[in-house]
Order: C-alpha cells, then sequence, then structure tokens
C-alpha cells in the first residue's frame, strides 16, 4: 500500500498526484504551515479528491479534530494516539527502537518508520538503511510503513510492500 504525506514543498501538485494513486491507497495530511480555517478548507477540499479515489484519509492532528473533520485516522508520535480509540485509524511515527516499543504497547495500527534513505528535508541525517530498517520492522506488532527517501525506485530496493513519500510521490 502507498501512502502520500501532504508538505508545504509538495502543496502544489497533490491534487494530481491524489489522483495518480492507486485506488485504496492512503493520505496523510499534515500541512503544518497553514493556520485554522485555511488549514482545514486545504484539507477538505483533498479530502474529497482522496475519497473520489477510494483513499484512507488521515490527520496529523488530535483524535478530536480528525473526528469534525471527517479524517479516517490520526498520524504522529505514539503518545499522541494514547489513548486508543477503536473507531479510527492511527498511525504512529518511529525513529528508533523505544518508538516501536511505545507504538506496540499503545495499540497503534500501523509505524511509520524513517528515514530509510536519505531525504531532501533532512539533509545529512542518519538513515536506517535496508538492514536496520528490517531489524527495526521485525520488532513492530503491526504493519511498518517505510518513510525517507521512498519513491518507486527505493520500495524495489527495499523490497517492502508499505512505503510513504512525500516528494516520491508528488513529482
Amino acid at each position: 500500500m502507498l501512502w502520500l504525506i501532504s508538505d508545504a514543498r509538495n502543496d502544489a501538485m497533490l491534487d494530481d498526484a491524489l489522483m495518480r494513486l492507486p485506488r485504496g491507497s492512503g493520505f496523510v495530511y499534515r500541512h503544518y504551515h497553514l493556520d485554522g480555517p485555511e488549514r482545514w478548507a486545504r484539507f477538505q477540499h483533498l479530502r474529497h479528491l482522496a475519497k473520489s479515489r477510494g483513499h484512507k484519509v488521515v490527520l496529523a492532528d488530535s483524535a478530536l479534530t480528525a473526528r469534525e473533520w471527517g479524517a479516517n485516522g490520526i498520524y504522529g508520535p505514539p503518545r499522541a494516539l494514547y489513548p486508543r480509540r477503536h473507531d479510527m485509524l492511527q498511525i504512529a511515527t518511529a525513529h528508533d527502537l523505544r518508538d516501536i516499543a511505545l507504538a506496540n504497547r499503545l495499540g497503534a495500527d500501523a509505524v511509520m518508520l524513517s528515514p530509510v534513505f536519505a531525504t531532501r528535508s533532512h539533509p545529512g541525517a542518519r538513515t536506517l538503511g535496508p538492514m536496520r530498517f528490517r531489524l527495526m520492522a521485525a520488532l513492530a506488532q503491526v504493519p511498518v510503513i517505510a518513510l525517507g527517501g521512498m519513491d518507486a525506485h527505493g520500495a524495489q530496493r527495499l523490497n517492502w510492500p508499505r512505503w510513504a513519500a512525500i516528494d516520491g510521490l508528488s513529482g
């Protein structure tokens, strides 16, 4: 399954990218660069496009906001997912073994583990690489979504079925 993650950098391409994703993909709306009504209005537009293609829509915000806005779930660090909400999808971000253990303990539905490869957003940052990624992913008790420097080539190189991208799916 593919996941597209929104960002200020890919905003201008999101409409087209959502329409090109295979049916039933996922979309994580972050858009931290927008405030209040502007963020909500952009979400509503993109949610409509995503839903028209059968995509899951997950919001990087509180569960209360996700419910009010009509999202399928929430995205964030494991602690932000507590307490467990059984009526929505909960995707935890993870960068180390502590995050994975906490996501396991708090009942996340999936973990986005990053950064697998080098990214434009964090130049020079330490990456997991394929071997560390697989070792860490094996400790998760839920599906793991590869993130960080991912595109079709990276997914093939990693040989992993679930991946997410910011730039790699919007160009």
